[in-house]
């Protein structure tokens, strides 16, 4: 879909979402409990329509455990453009050895200096995306 000056959103594709979601490695994720948002953010790698990232016990690992049903988001802004992906789905901690094993050979390491051996998984129901031009605010007539 091309964009034009009245409407310049871009809507992307589930391939062009996915395409931006493995060319990033940082995105936002959102949790609810009892009505109650979260949003932390994750380092994260995308592989296989899955969305894989690294934690440790606490606060996002126990909200996530309790309502599975998330929300996931990364971005880019660049000098002329902008971009959103939004994936909405289950979270699951991996369990089984073989699973983790698999999981220790992707590029996914803590961004910051802590021990983070849980690896969740996400897989998305519903991915959305949106692509668009940056600039001035057009004139309003």
């Amino acid at each position: 879909m091309e964009t034009n000056d009245l409407h310049p959103v871009q809507n992307l594709t589930e391939d062009e979402c996915w395409d931006l979601l493995i060319s990033s490695s940082f995105g936002r994720l959102a949790l609810s409990i009892s009505g109650k948002p979260d949003i932390y953010p994750v380092n994260f790698v995308a592989v296989d329509k899955r969305l894989m990232f690294r934690t440790a016990e606490g606060t996002k690992l126990l909200e996530l455990t309790v309502n599975n049903t998330v929300a996931f988001e990364t971005d880019g802004v660049g000098r002329n453009e902008a971009w959103s992906v939004v994936a909405h789905g289950e979270a699951r901690v991996l369990e089984k050895q073989t699973e983790i094993e698999a999981a220790d050979q992707l590029p996914l390491r803590p961004l910051i200096p802590t021990l983070k051996y849980i690896y969740v998984e996400i897989t998305p129901a519903k991915i959305t995306g949106r692509r668009f031009p940056l600039g001035p605010e057009p004139d309003r007539y």
